[in-house]
């Protein structure tokens, strides 16, 4: 298994804090970009994972999928 990093972010919590509100389920920190890690076999199945996790219908937008790299 490889490790990845998966950047995500809520768009129905960005919009709300746009306009100095506040999203009913989920926190403000949301708005902003969130590294996720992974263990999958390859980046196809780390974004499928992530997407089961963050789903879309929940205003969850996958950014990026990278393999981790440790410094």
């Amino acid at each position: 298994m490889t490790k990845f990093e998966v950047v995500v972010y809520n768009a129905a919590v960005r919009e709300a804090v746009k306009f100095g509100d506040h999203h009913k389920e989920f926190e403000d920190d949301w708005a902003d970009p969130h590294y996720i890690e992974i263990q999958s076999e390859n980046e196809d199945k780390a974004r499928a994972r992530a997407a089961v996790k963050y789903p879309e219908n929940r205003g969850f937008v996958i950014v990026a999928v990278n393999e981790a790299t440790d410094i």
